[in-house]
């Protein structure tokens, strides 16, 4: 019996180190850029249609005076329809890194894109671009 008490203590324990949800900020840059405005909950995201450059979601240091891009993270995108409000899957793959301009060749003004991440340890609160 004790020993079933062990075994069941060593399987249980890890479960107590895992990491609290939306622990770690995230932005989406592009290039070497923010894309968001403004980090607070004011902040807006907008590409142009004919944006080009490297999409990446990473994790972000922020202070009073910068703003700061750490790690890629992966990520996937959905295209919303501007119109309809329809959510679209652009790829089934996970992406640390994706060309713009391949995502814009399905997108027309007033589509947004949605940028989900894949681990609940990421708060990316700015996740809509608007595409201008």
């Amino acid at each position: 019996m004790m020993s079933f008490l062990t075994l069941c203590g060593l399987l249980a324990g890890p479960i107590s180190f895992a990491q609290d949800s939306f622990e770690q900020c995230a932005a989406a840059f592009l290039n070497t850029r923010m894309v968001v405005d403004e980090y607070s909950p004011k902040g807006q995201c907008r590409l142009d249609l004919h944006s080009m450059g490297e999409l990446t979601v990473q994790t972000v240091n922020l202070s009073p005076t910068e703003s700061k891009a750490l790690t890629a993270i992966p990520f996937k995108v959905a295209i919303r329809d501007g119109r309809t409000h329809t959510l679209t899957m652009y790829a089934q793959t996970d992406f640390l890194k994706l060309a713009i301009q391949d995502v814009l060749k399905r997108c027309r003004k007033g589509d947004s894109l949605v940028l989900l991440t894949l681990q609940d340890q990421y708060s990316l609160p700015h996740n809509e671009i608007l595409i201008q």
